[in-house]
């Protein structure tokens, strides 16, 4: 700073230490340091919340930045610029003097201007013989040039910020959009599903969203509305791929006998003695039609055909998609201290993890198995962790889990909703997979 020393301001205005800190501050300026003064000034508009000045106080600094003489703000140059009231008010679009005097004082406040009053508290400068300023009073503009990294910083961070709060809310319109057609068009076309409950918990997610939100509130409701999203495209996907296999059941139902190395016939322990007898049945020349009846493998009832994919299948059933693991033990914690090692880190530790679970609840081998071969393994393993995290809400897990399969085979059921009510009841505390 020009001064060198500490300078108070004139007539009742007090000292504050804010003062005296943007004094030292200005005192900082690095050697050769120089901003476009209508750059900086850009800056501190766009880092206005963060810097804690009202927008008119910003047209105050406006009209003070005309007064100073260049395009860029320099030690070499001088900081101090000394209009009248007068002078200040028109650059200011006529703003009254008692107002200019209150955003004045913001703007010291704020640390982005310093007073460097007169004795009589006038703005005016002298000059040497060759008509360079000596010494001036008014209004140092030097904490702007000793702020210059900071403000710049604050500014790139309220634009990225910004931008940020754009986008989450364009993909929530989006995403609400998406839902709201999704289910419209469910009802017309007559998909069967709880649509009803479905609107209900879209209505619900919507009615929570605030008036005035931050991109991460956004991004929080984005998530959850972007699952509820996934769900129903997964029961709109069920219902086409049933259209498609009752048009073409039988060639289907060819193809699968014969290629599929997974079939649920190999899964049963009982199909290849039954083999074996019917083989033995066709060498026996008193064997008749009806033990050949009795002897032939049955397709497993409930409506399911060897499209199930059998309980072999890595991935999940025809009739469900998988969610992310994380997602999953976020909503079940608990299932965590089943894994192996106390962990899990991928979705053969939860399957595991899984079947210590199941055993523990009491729930039968068969249960397990049919729920495998009805969701595909991933799913059946994310319902039992849903079982358990429940506790004692379920009084038979076993009778349970085989209605939820049965539903599966229906088309009625469906793993999001139960999965974002566990996220919501065990909060942000919920442990992660390590």
């Amino acid at each position: 700073m020009e001064s060198g020393y500490v300078t108070t301001p004139f007539g009742r205005r007090p000292m504050s230490l804010g003062m005296l800190a943007s004094q030292q501050l200005a005192e900082t300026i690095e050697p050769g340091m120089k901003r476009s003064k209508w750059k900086l000034f850009r800056a501190i508009c766009e880092a206005r919340p963060a810097l804690g000045v009202t927008d008119r106080a910003l047209t105050v600094l406006d009209a003070l930045l005309t007064f100073y003489p260049d395009d860029e703000i320099s030690e070499e140059k001088g900081l101090i610029v000394f209009p009248s009231n007068a002078q200040l008010s028109l650059r200011a679009r006529g703003m009254t003097p008692a107002t200019l005097r209150r955003h004045l004082a913001v703007l010291v406040e704020a640390g982005l201007i310093l007073r460097k009053d007169s004795p009589n508290g006038k703005r005016y400068a002298r000059r040497d013989r060759a008509g360079a300023i000596g010494e001036a009073f008014g209004f140092s503009v030097a904490p702007l040039l000793a702020r210059a990294v900071e403000i710049e910083s604050l500014a790139a961070q309220a634009v990225a910020d910004r931008e940020l709060l754009r986008v989450t809310r364009e993909r929530l319109t989006l995403c609400r959009r998406d839902i709201s057609k999704l289910i419209a068009a469910a009802l017309e076309e007559g998909v069967s599903g709880d649509w009803e409950g479905i609107s209900a918990m879209f209505r619900a997610l919507l009615a929570r969203i605030p008036r005035v939100a931050t991109a991460e509130d956004l991004a929080l409701h984005l998530d959850e509305m972007g699952l509820l999203r996934a769900e129903i495209v997964n029961m709109l996907e069920r219902r086409i791929k049933t259209k498609k296999i009752d048009a073409n059941e039988s060639q289907i139902e060819h193809h699968k006998q014969n290629s599929n190395p997974d079939s649920i016939y190999e899964l049963d322990p009982s199909f290849e003695t039954k083999q074996g007898e019917k083989a033995a049945a066709d060498n026996d020349p008193n064997a008749g039609p009806s033990d050949e009846r009795r002897l032939k493998p049955q397709k497993p009832s409930g409506g399911m055909s060897n499209r199930a994919g059998g309980a072999a299948d890595p991935g999940a059933g025809p009739g469900l998609k998988s969610f992310p693991l994380g997602l999953v033990l976020q909503a079940c914690p608990s299932i965590l201290d089943y894994g192996p090692g106390g962990s899990i880190g991928n979705w053969r530790d939860l399957m595991s993890a899984a079947v210590v679970v199941r055993s523990m609840l009491g729930v039968s081998p068969s249960a397990y198995e049919e729920a495998c071969s009805g969701m595909g393994p991933e799913n059946a393993a994310t319902v039992i962790a849903c079982i358990l995290e429940r506790g004692g809400h379920i009084n038979s897990p076993g009778g349970y889990l085989r209605d939820l399969t049965r539903r599966t085979e229906r088309g009625e059921f469906a793993i999001g909703p139960m999965l974002m009510a566990l996220v919501r009841a065990n909060g942000p505390t919920a442990r992660h997979a390590s």
